[in-house]
């Protein structure tokens, strides 16, 4: 299996980024996805996460109304629309998988496969 994240850039606070995560291998309808975040210094956190149908989602108190992820299963994609940023929300955005639950997963740990990851800036 393996992961793309694109779609990360410079933005202004109270803009919006739509991250992308490309996934290649095995049956990508029978994992579960989910975006963490590490902001320099920090560790590696989670922010949102998608069942493997797509039916039910999980994010991080400090996203909560502001960001949301979605699937495509017949692309092979998960996205992460990300609203109202702020400075907190500078870190270099992970796309993850984990194979075989049909849950949405938040615990680092338990995930599979990683993506390379994506910077996301945004500037006062």
């Amino acid at each position: 299996v393996q992961l793309q994240a694109s779609g990360g850039g410079l933005v202004q606070a109270g803009g919006s980024l739509r991250l992308s995560c490309a996934f290649s291998g095995r049956i990508f309808g029978s994992y579960g996805l989910g975006w963490f975040r590490q902001a320099p210094g920090k560790k590696r956190e989670f922010v949102a996460a998608i069942s493997w149908s797509g039916s039910n989602t999980g994010y991080a108190d400090s996203v909560k109304g502001r960001f949301t992820t979605s699937r495509d299963n017949a692309k092979r994609t998960v996205h992460l629309q990300m609203n109202n940023l702020n400075l907190e929300d500078t870190a270099v955005y992970y796309c993850a998988a984990r194979a075989g639950r049909p849950i949405v997963t938040t615990t680092r740990r338990l995930y599979d496969y990683w993506g390379q990851g994506t910077l996301v800036t945004v500037s006062s």
